[in-house]
């Protein structure tokens, strides 16, 4: 075998495994919440102006504007779009682990 084979194959399999193991460090640092996740999803504020609806005072309005603030209580935007986040990042973590997985598997075929 040639020795410049077993060279790139040794390249290759280390840059394989450096790239899967920055992405387990990568996610580990995120769900250990140390870093921050990529934005990809953000939550965009909204300026309030009441409407008609809202200035009425009857008591199914007054209802369901209480309702709907304990709703965004329970239930903020915020963590919807964490929530999409997360998901995103572990789908773009999956395919550099994938990646990495084979440029290893190219790297093993060169040293054999």
């Amino acid at each position: 075998m040639r020795k410049d084979l077993r060279v790139a194959g040794w390249l290759l399999l280390l840059f394989g495994v450096s790239i899967i193991l920055w992405a387990l460090y990568s996610s580990y640092s995120i769900f250990a919440d140390k870093a921050k996740a990529p934005e990809i999803f953000k939550v965009e504020e909204k300026k309030k102006i009441p409407t008609t609806d809202q200035l009425s005072t009857s008591p199914q309005a007054q209802m369901e504007r209480m309702f709907q603030e304990q709703l965004k209580t329970l239930f903020p935007p915020e963590i919807f779009f964490r929530f999409l986040n997360l998901i995103s990042w572990t789908i773009f973590t999956g395919m550099i682990t994938f990646g990495g997985s084979q440029i290893a598997t190219l790297g093993i075929k060169l040293l054999k």
